[in-house]
């Protein structure tokens, strides 16, 4: 069997920048035990697979170690290689997920809008096993599926070196530090050790916590975010309600082919 496979760097316009995805386009579904393996093969952050249904496409996601119910960033790599490799001419990609929720994603200005569900976090009480795991404490914590760390200022977030153990051992898939930023809105990072992810560069669905938060906090619709990882990535933030939209750009990296 042989499976195309692309890997784009998602969240920015140059190689070796934003977050790597690799995508691999299905004519029909394999097992989910051949997938987690290339996922892990792979060793991305995640490894996005779909398979085209009329106009749509049915989208999964792995990360080395597990199936995730949500991720940003491969299903805007997939939408590039959708619109960039294959050439399929559509003024909107639709994608269906494993929780039959639909994920809208536009193309304008050379950015990719990906509609997203709104995920308000709530006030969560872990706020010292998070702090001991951070080695930092932060002013408040919230809670998703992800925990929502929050930081006076952007120096605080550059600075933290947190306890990978420590992190895995917390009760939450990633553990978000965020804070207002210096010259955009707000910065993050966010670190996942649990699923095999020590620092994910940029993470789309981290947003869909961070937008509502943010949003209220500054009092802002539209935001403008910068995940401050090594590789870094610039991300275009609209609050709608029950929905938000998170915009970026991509670029090809690699076109190849699994054998398996």
């Amino acid at each position: 069997m042989k499976i195309p496979i692309y890997q784009v760097d998602a969240f920015t316009s140059k190689i070796f920048e934003g977050n790597p995805a690799a995508v691999c386009p299905l004519k029909q579904w394999i097992s989910e035990d051949i997938m987690q393996n290339i996922a892990q093969e792979n060793n991305l952050s995640e490894t996005a697979f779909f398979v085209k249904k009329d106009n749509n496409f049915e989208i999964r996601w792995f990360t080395p170690v597990a199936e995730l119910d949500l991720a940003g960033h491969p299903t805007l790599a997939s939408a590039h290689v959708i619109l960039k490799e294959l050439k399929i001419n559509l003024n909107k990609v639709i994608f269906k997920t494993k929780i039959n929720d639909i994920l809208n994603v536009s193309y304008k200005d050379k950015i990719y809008l990906m509609d997203f569900p709104s995920r308000d976090p709530r006030v969560d009480k872990n706020i010292d096993q998070v702090a001991e795991a951070l080695g930092s404490r932060p002013k408040k914590l919230y809670r998703h599926r992800d925990a929502v760390a929050i930081f006076d200022n952007e120096d605080e977030i550059k600075n933290i070196y947190p306890n990978m153990d420590k992190l895995k051992n917390l009760d939450y898939s990633s553990v978000i530090v965020t804070a207002k930023g210096n010259k955009i809105d707000f910065v993050s990072r966010n670190f996942a050790p649990k699923l095999g992810i020590p620092e994910d560069p940029v993470t789309g669905s981290a947003h869909c916590e961070l937008i509502p938060y943010w949003s209220k906090t500054l009092n802002k619709k539209e935001l403008l975010a910068h995940q401050i990882s090594k590789r870094g990535g610039k991300l275009y933030c609209t609050h709608n309600g029950d929905r938000v939209t998170i915009g970026g750009e991509a670029i090809t990296f690699l076109r190849g082919e699994i054998e398996i």
